[in-house]
């Protein structure tokens, strides 16, 4: 098989996946009236049940109504070997290897932590604001650690929307391509603090026992009170053992963050597993002005916590760590460097914590998972929130909305059997309208984005049109 065909209907399955760890002292200070403790509240959300609100707070579920189906008895083998020498966008998953959530749910994920992005607009200094931005760059693919559901793919004209008054943001979404997949966002702080928005379309390369979703599209944050505008891209995430084994995930590449009106940038490197899982989750990069000096270092795991220290210091602590680390280095094994074979790729073992050097600075540290995780899809708190649908919410959506997609809403509601038979029947019916555009030589159009280019980079983006929230949905198209 070519690895560099594109899997555009299985791509959303392996975009997105990692979250779990602590509120950070700054999250608690931002978030401090949000329940988020599970123990406290283990109801189970039902469909168009309202949340219960609290110093005029609302409070959002802790659960999903049903827990996660097995995967044990299903192999995603039987399905790949089928890709052999064919296009692997005519592929379609079982939904058993799916998650009750649309991608453009998972997009959403992005603002989990957007405290950081209120924290960075209220700070005076550029490299202030760009420790804050490169956390919360960090934090936007934090959610997918252990994460090895496939989100369903968006139906073309799919939307999400959500609002948050307690964090302090509304977000769209909308699927604007299906081949490619492209899905366009858009966010703004409710206190016009800032514009959150990019277009995401991953390429997916098939490498026999992985799956690797290189990312495409440029993720753009303005800061308007400093008439400030950051671009970059997302790292590279691997899912090993589609095949056979236990499925493990990591992110690794460069992320560039670019301040275009100071030519701050703050370098990001991902790394990659390595020998023994040494490396396995950590990120190593740094601040530099527009001189290229190097202002601030920065260091953490995506999968717990993000810190940073002055370089001088830096580079004392590793000059001393180097000393002795020639008396414990361990010799390598001939037989690392065997073939490849059918043999699971090794799931590393469990790492130390971030080693936090004398005088570091904590920029983030990854939000604890509810307790319950691991039979809802290992879902954080703020995950389990996106597809709630609450009293009258279905007067006020567009029937569009992903919350109103009847196979993922079975899902959850762990009706596998109407799930699957909805989703044939929504992928159909997707079908049967591009055939009937064909035959009238009509092309789709979007209603919330518009193809352009990036403001900023100059790179092809989808542009928010504005006006979603005026609720004018009477031209919205019966996708579902």
């Amino acid at each position: 098989m070519n690895g560099e065909e594109e899997f555009f209907d299985a791509v959303t399955g392996f975009d997105s996946d990692n979250s779990s760890g602590e509120f950070s002292e700054a999250h608690q200070k931002v978030t401090g009236m949000i329940d988020l403790d599970t123990g406290k509240n283990n109801r189970i959300g039902k469909i168009g049940e309202r949340p219960s609100q609290e110093n005029g707070i609302q409070k959002h579920r802790t659960s999903l109504p049903a827990p996660m189906f097995s995967r044990s008895d299903f192999s995603v083998w039987t399905i790949l070997k089928k890709c052999v020498g064919l296009e692997l966008s005519k592929i379609t998953m079982p939904i058993a290897f799916n998650e009750p959530l649309s991608f453009l749910q998972r997009i959403t994920e992005y603002m989990e932590h957007v405290y950081l992005i209120h924290r960075a607009s209220c700070q005076p200094q550029p490299l202030e604001r760009m420790q804050s931005v490169a956390a919360f760059a960090v934090s936007a693919v934090a959610s997918q650690w252990e994460r090895t559901g496939k989100p369903f793919n968006p139906l073309l004209g799919e939307t999400y929307e959500l609002i948050r008054e307690d964090l302090g943001f509304r977000f769209i979404s909308e699927q604007v391509s299906h081949h490619p997949p492209i899905s366009a966002f858009h966010s703004e702080g409710l206190n016009h603090d800032f514009l959150f928005h990019g277009s995401i379309y991953p390429k997916l390369k098939f490498w026999g026992k992985s799956v690797e979703a290189e990312p495409r599209g440029t993720i753009t944050l303005e800061l308007l009170k400093h008439n400030e505008a950051y671009t970059w891209t997302n790292p590279t995430c691997c899912v090993h053992n589609v095949i056979i084994g236990k499925l493990w995930i990591e992110q690794y590449g460069t992320v560039e963050i670019l301040n275009h009106r100071t030519g701050h940038k703050c370098v990001l490197h991902f790394k990659p597993c390595g020998l023994f899982g040494k490396e396995l989750h950590k990120v190593e990069g740094h601040i530099q002005d527009k001189n290229k000096k190097k202002l601030f270092v920065i260091y953490g795991k995506w999968t717990e916590c993000l810190w940073g220290i002055d370089p001088v210091s830096y580079e004392s602590f590793k000059k001393q760590e180097r000393r002795g680390d020639h008396l414990r280095k361990a010799k390598l094994d001939d037989s690392s460097g065997k073939a490849d074979s059918d043999v699971a790729d090794d799931v590393p073992g469990t790492q130390e914590t971030v080693q936090v050097i004398p005088g570091s600075k904590l920029l983030w540290r990854i939000n604890t998972r509810p307790p319950n995780s691991a039979q809802m899809y290992n879902f954080t708190s703020f995950t389990v929130s996106l597809n709630e649908l609450e009293t009258g919410m279905e007067k006020t959506l567009p029937p569009t909305d992903c919350r109103l997609r009847p196979d993922i809403r079975g899902m959850e509601n762990g009706n596998m059997d109407l799930a699957s038979q909805e989703k044939e029947r929504l992928e159909e019916k997707q079908r049967e309208a591009r055939r009937e555009r064909a035959r009238e030589e009509a092309e789709w159009q979007t209603r919330w984005f518009y193809p352009g280019s990036n403001p900023y980079t100059g790179t092809p983006d989808w542009l928010y049109a504005g006006d979603y929230f005026e609720r004018n949905f009477s031209d919205c198209p019966d996708i579902y």
